[in-house]
């Protein structure tokens, strides 16, 4: 059974991913814009939605994954945050929104939660993210929440940058 991790910021509530939420992570990838600089093509179905769910296991090996967001002022479910272990072995920072919810700071604000859920609960080392280039608006994220630019690398035939923060330089960023 997944433990109930409840993060919470001025205007978000956070909790990783329940099988209530498939149908609203099913209908967030289907938007061709919300996956456009993902890597990620839209779930054939809501049955390979629920397929993703039931393989999801980042909760159970690692304490850590990909979170369901909500607005507090009315529990609208608005997309995902979180941290999980990706494919290089390293701790990745992810978000995806509605495409209505973009230009609103809620990227930002539960980026700042999952680094803090990171850092304090976790007790991580360092965790990274990754944007194709052409995507400035999550660059911007990423440079908000004190993440630092490490370098240019090709993923699945696209240019991407790589961000990075350290337990250390979240301390001084917090301050």
């Amino acid at each position: 059974m997944r433990e109930i991790v409840w993060l919470e910021t001025q205007r978000l509530k956070m909790r990783p991913i329940l099988l209530d939420d498939v149908e609203d992570l099913y209908k967030l990838n289907l938007d061709p814009d919300v996956v456009k600089y993902t890597g990620d093509v839209p779930f054939e179905s809501i049955e390979t939605c629920h397929k993703f769910y039931n393989a999801y296991d980042q909760y159970e090996k690692f304490g850590m994954g990909r979170f369901s967001v909500f607005r507090k002022r009315d529990n609208q479910f608005i997309g995902w945050c979180g941290l999980k272990l990706n494919e290089s072995s390293e701790i990745d920072l992810g978000y995806r929104f509605f495409k209505s919810e973009w230009n609103k700071g809620y990227a930002t604000e539960s980026s700042i939660a999952s680094l803090n859920y990171g850092f304090e609960k976790l007790k991580l080392e360092r965790i990274v993210a990754h944007a194709y280039k052409v995507n400035m608006a999550s660059i911007k994220v990423m440079e908000k929440v004190g993440m630092r630019y490490v370098k240019d690398l090709i993923y699945d035939g696209h240019a991407c940058v790589m961000y990075a923060m350290s337990c250390k330089e979240y301390e001084d960023f917090i301050k």
